[in-house]
Order: C-alpha cells, then structure tokens, then sequence
C-alpha cells in the first residue's frame, strides 16, 4: 500500500488529533467550549503577532481602552522590543511580549487576550531571567515596572529587589536540579 503524503499537514496538529483524545468522550455542549477555547487560542496568538509587528513599526493604535491599543500605544511610547527572548538555560528561558531597559529601569509588559486572570509570576520570572543573562544584580537596576494588560485595562508591579532576587535564586536552584537530573539519565 503506498500512503498519502499530507505534507501540507506536517507538524500541524487537528482539533480532533488522536494525541487530544479527550474529546471522544465529550457531549456537544463541552466539544463546543473545547473548541471555542482552542479558536481563542489561534486568536492570541495572531493578536500577539500583530502587536509585535505594529510595535516594531512604531504604528500606533486609534487611542482606546481597548487592551490591545493600550498595549500597543505603551509599548510604543516606551521604545520597547517586542517579542524578546530571555536566555538563562536550555532548562529556562522564556519571551517577553515587550521590554526595555533605559536609565537603570527594566520595563516587561505582557499582553493578555483571554479572560482568566493572570499572574505576575510569568512577569517575574522574565525580570529575573534578564538579570541573569545580563549579568545584572538587583540592586544594579535603578527599579523594575512590570504591566500585565488584560481586560481593557493594566495591572503593574513594582517589585522590591528582594522579590526579583528571590525569582533569581529560586531560577538557578530548579535549573541545577534539572541539570543533575539530566546527568542521572
């Protein structure tokens, strides 16, 4: 038998793919919340991947309390780089939506499309993360804003040095625990 090939389809997964068989035993009502979630999902992502290209292009956005505009206009205003990875491992890195760093403040701003609330941790982690592979310790930096746009509107944290050097530690520490893990196998 000589199969089809599908190549359009590598690497893409289906809705209803054998590797989320959960579904088979979904009712109609939670296939219809499954995917509605899943749609959100597709939307994030090109809402982050427009945003990115407005802010690279320095196009602002028609001033709103939209999150997207404010987001936008932000990040634009602030001269931040969209879509930065941070780099301390292979064990540990992670991409700020938007950062920047200028006169002694770290500036992250994440942009949040769907409607569950979000952490400040993911935000923390980015801060702790730029120190490390910066070679900044927390008292070098003048102070650290952190914004998580969500639901028309921004949450900030101005974390102490204490919290950014507690993130730091417990970063090294669980990236030495994997590491040893790694030489264990």
């Amino acid at each position: 038998m000589k199969f089809q090939k599908h190549s359009d389809l590598k690497g893409l997964h289906a809705f209803l793919g054998a590797s989320k068989y959960h579904w088979l035993n979904y009712d109609e009502e939670k296939l219809k919340r499954a995917y509605s979630g899943y749609l959100a999902v597709q939307r994030g992502t090109e809402l982050h991947e427009f945003a990115a290209q407005c802010i690279r292009l320095g196009q602002k956005l028609p001033r709103s309390k939209k999150t997207l505009n404010l987001y936008v206009n932000d990040a634009i205003g602030y001269n931040m780089t969209p879509e930065q990875v941070l780099y301390y491992s292979n064990n540990c890195f992670g991409t700020a939506d938007a950062i920047c760093y200028r006169d002694g403040i770290l500036r992250i701003h994440d942009l949040k499309t769907g409607q569950t609330p979000a952490s400040i941790d993911q935000l923390m982690i980015y801060a702790g993360l730029f120190c490390l592979e910066y070679h900044f310790k927390p008292e070098d930096l003048t102070g650290v804003c952190l914004r998580i746009y969500q639901s028309d509107d921004y949450v900030e944290h101005l974390p102490t040095m204490d919290e950014l050097k507690d993130v730091i530690s417990k970063i090294k520490f669980a990236d030495e625990v994997i590491e040893r893990l790694k030489q264990e196998e």
